[in-house]
């Protein structure tokens, strides 16, 4: 959302950035120029008043939000707001794999989901995948859904890489996953993999960059297995990217996924990267990958043999015939024009051109 917020074209736009909280890593990555709304509250329910205020007192043009719980209340206060004012729904995640596994009550999220999304006047997917969860999982229509993948800003990705020195010790190889410490990510599974990747590789290490409610189980787990040499939990980074920049590979264990921005940003910088091949946007951006490679299943030895089939083989950004190609359908250029077209265009069709002015 910043990119995007920081790249739309100010002769035609006049972007404005609302937050429930005015707090958090990425606040001082805004764009100087963008005006930054607090909402005040840490819920989503509580801002229902606020937002509703905020998009009266605006009177936008496009309202662009994205997160399940806050699509769903703005879908609620829109008809509070002014009239003509369109909604713009993305959505972040597989929802049907979120319902499964994530939620307590999935019945309820679902019928929200099910009334309300199709309200919207359009929802953005960042894969294929998910849109087609969407339609046929909880019937909205198609002419409301539209795939646009996420912007993946190379030179940003490679620069920020570059600008400390590799954070691994030891002979390795060195082993790098990335997210949030949380269930859908799957790490338990990528923990026990690690126990027997070790047995083949005896200094092998893995490196989980992240924070979450599962740190201490974990981390736990880990010194069960006898791997708390290992595996080392970096905490959050702010620049995460020299840590993928020099793993010998990256690793994707999730559970679902809506579309893995840390495995494209692996392939960035020419990382090689194994990944369960989960519901979700995983293979359709991995299968064909010439520095990728889709593992099945849900046991901790198919994953580590993968793994270990993918150090042994030892594929190095030299061997990639196309990564830079393969990387073109993410470019912010394309992303952005998609955007605005969409932002701009009530009648938008993917690949379209809006000649309205705003």
């Amino acid at each position: 959302m910043l990119s995007l917020a920081g790249r739309l074209d100010r002769s035609r736009f006049e972007p404005h950035l609302a937050v429930l909280e005015k707090a958090g890593p990425y606040l001082e990555e805004a764009p100087r120029d963008l005006p930054l709304h607090d909402l005040g509250t840490r819920r989503v329910r509580r801002a229902a008043l606020a937002v509703t205020r905020l998009v009266r007192s605006l009177g936008p043009q496009a309202v662009l939000s994205t997160l399940g719980e806050l699509n769903l209340m703005l879908i609620l206060t829109k008809p509070f707001w002014p009239g003509g004012v369109r909604l713009l729904v993305r959505e972040s995640t597989l929802v049907s794999a979120r319902l499964a596994q994530d939620v307590r009550r999935p019945w309820l999220l679902a019928a929200l989901v099910r009334c309300l999304y199709p309200r919207a006047d359009a929802i953005i997917c960042p894969s294929d995948a998910m849109l087609g969860d969407l339609s046929e999982c909880f019937r909205v229509p198609r002419g409301k859904l539209v795939r646009i993948y996420n912007p993946l800003d190379l030179h940003r990705i490679r620069q920020l890489a570059g600008a400390r020195s590799s954070p691994y010790a030891g002979a390795g190889p060195h082993l790098v996953s990335a997210g949030r410490l949380a269930p859908v990510k799957g790490f338990d599974l990528l923990i026990r993999a690690m126990a027997e990747v070790v047995k083949v590789f005896p200094s092998a290490d893995l490196a989980i960059v992240g924070e979450g409610p599962l740190e201490v189980e974990l981390r736990t787990l880990a010194r069960r297995l006898g791997l708390a040499e290992r595996v080392h939990f970096p905490a959050f980074q702010a620049n995460p990217y020299p840590w993928l920049k020099h793993a010998d590979l990256f690793v994707l264990s999730s559970h679902y996924e809506g579309l893995p921005n840390a495995a494209l940003e692996a392939l960035a910088l020419g990382t090689p990267v194994v990944a369960r091949d989960c519901p979700g946007g995983v293979r359709e951006i991995l299968a064909g990958c010439p520095l990728g490679r889709l593992v099945s299943g849900d046991d901790a030895q198919v994953l580590a043999e993968g793994i270990v089939h993918a150090l042994r083989a030892g594929l190095k950004a030299s061997d990639a015939l196309d990564v830079e190609g393969f990387l073109d359908r993410f470019r912010p250029e394309q992303v952005i024009r998609q955007y605005e077209d969409l932002l701009l265009n009530a009648d938008y069709e993917p690949g379209g051109h809006s000649q309205r002015p705003v």
